[in-house]
């Protein structure tokens, strides 16, 4: 996701040390890892729907499409039996 190496995740950290202090900084994590998951949660419902909403649309035009189709066959073969006449 972020291209971060060691390096980078333990100047973080000693940053967030020195500015939260160590009594806070455990609370802090659980605080951002509930919020992670949450967001990861929410996402994914957004996305669910999204595949839903999908998947009515392509079976509304699937289904409107066949209709179509025999609808133009049906035509095709009142126009064949007309010439044939």
């Amino acid at each position: 996701m972020f291209d971060i190496g060691m390096q980078e995740l333990i100047l973080i950290f000693v940053v967030a040390l020195l500015v939260f202090g160590p009594k806070r900084l455990p609370e802090l994590g659980r605080t951002i890892g509930k919020g992670m998951a949450e967001l990861k949660k929410a996402m994914y419902g957004v996305k669910e729907q999204m595949d839903s909403e999908l998947s009515q649309i392509k079976d509304t035009a699937s289904s409107t499409d066949n209709a179509g189709k025999t609808e133009k066959e049906a035509a095709a073969k009142d126009s064949k039996e007309k010439g044939a006449e």
